[in-house]
């Protein structure tokens, strides 16, 4: 996937976490084209009043790159990495090599090819790795609900401990957070792991998408991601349950939620804020895609809000940055996306999926770099394959308009 997620702003030359950070669109864009790109807002608060102080600024960095970019000023992009724990854990036809890795390899991997780790990490909770129902490697205070010590879920806690660690260093000093050095016991099996150390110090920020098994699935795994595997295959009526509340359907969703949200909420205790980027291309042509994807626009937006409504007034989560995400509308997979959005007054930041290739030159002629797990990698076991050299990445984390780890270490 060339990820064009809307952090920053458009000028960067490579890349990738570039521009359309706004939430205005689609409702003001016939404005725009009249009247030149308009300012987007800087402060997180007019959408959720009790946002956190973290969150407030990294918005606020954001919008600021977005602006410059939108008047022609210099602006830069914050460089990223969507990196696949359950894969890297438990696959070993993922990567470079057969075998399975240590979690966080493709974090790290950036700085083996370049001397600099991304500046964003984008992780998640899902999808599990077929196994029954939702649980966790280790019970932790936030997580006690959950059936615990079970194997192959042990990624979870990698994932919300890289995040705490991409937030404020790996390894740092105890701080009453779970696994400061990096590294810890983990109970199904017994081994030592460890996560990439970043220096110590405040090394980027951290997102998270949530491939979300469909709600009710017994198994949770990518295969019940899929539109195709999930109720709404044979039945037409089976979203529009799962959005009204009081049906099996929605109590289903809500326990996924709840997932979601407990492991989100220690990351607020953590302080960390998290760029959250659920339900994504929703735009794909029904049939195709995810679960929630090609369905009735109406009924996705209340998917959206209600989820926006579950996290943020019922659970409390002021920490988050929501991103909305539909895939690219070149006609070969995704259409036009404008009905499926849910309102400035539920999403902060606006970015694009593009697996297309489209368009041919994005930036100017400039080097894209493959931000997709372990497309980072040229030679792989398994496709993508052959998508990046390292030249290509050196050209991306070398160039003075890419924002990596290094530039908020220092």
């Amino acid at each position: 996937m060339r990820s064009r997620v809307g952090l920053p702003g458009a000028a960067a030359g490579a890349g990738l976490l570039a521009a359309l950070g706004i939430r205005a669109w689609p409702e003001e864009r016939d404005e725009e084209r009249r009247r030149g790109p308009g300012q987007v807002p800087t402060d997180l608060r007019e959408r959720d009043p009790e946002a956190t102080l973290a969150a407030r600024q990294v918005y606020a960095m954001l919008a600021g790159l977005e602006n410059s970019a939108r008047h022609g000023r210099p602006s830069r992009t914050v460089i990223g990495q969507h990196v696949e724990l359950h894969n890297e854990r438990h696959n070993p036809n993922y990567g470079d090599y057969r075998g399975t890795k240590p979690p966080g390899y493709y974090y790290r991997k950036a700085r083996d090819i370049t001397g600099r780790l991304p500046g964003f990490v984008e992780l998640d909770l899902g999808p599990g790795y077929g196994q029954p129902g939702w649980a966790v490697g280790q019970a932790r205070s936030y997580s006690e609900a959950w059936p615990s010590c079970r194997r192959y879920w042990g990624y979870v806690e990698d994932a919300v401990d890289l995040a705490v660690g991409v937030w404020a260093g790996l390894p740092r000093a105890a701080d009453g957070s779970y696994r400061p050095s990096g590294t810890h016991r983990e109970c199904a099996s017994g081994a030592e792991v460890a996560l990439p150390h970043n220096g110590g110090a405040p090394a980027g920020l951290v997102g998270f998408s949530f491939h979300q098994p469909y709600p009710g699935s017994p198994v949770k795994g990518f295969a019940q991601t899929l539109h195709r595997n999930s109720p709404a295959a044979e039945d037409p009526h089976w979203f529009a349950r799962v959005v009204t509340p009081g049906s099996p359907e929605h109590r289903a969703l809500l326990l996924d939620l709840r997932y979601l949200a407990d492991h989100l909420g220690y990351l607020a205790d953590r302080g960390v804020p998290v760029l959250l980027r659920p339900y994504h291309e929703m735009n794909t042509a029904p049939g195709r895609g995810f679960w929630w994807a090609g369905q009735d626009p109406a009924a996705f937006r209340r998917l959206w809000r209600l989820t926006y409504d579950y996290l943020v007034h019922r659970r409390g989560l002021h920490n988050l940055i929501f991103v909305w995400a539909p895939n690219s509308w070149d006609g070969s997979y995704g259409r036009e996306p404008g009905a499926y959005y849910p309102g400035g007054r539920y999403v902060d930041v606006v970015g694009v999926d593009d697996y297309s290739d489209t368009p041919a030159e994005p930036f100017g002629g400039g080097v894209w770099t493959e931000v997709w797990g372990q497309a980072l990698s040229y030679d792989n076991v398994s496709t993508p394959r052959k998508k990046n050299t390292t030249n290509d990445v050196q050209q991306t984390y070398y160039s003075s308009r890419a924002i990596t780890a290094q530039d908020f270490i220092s």
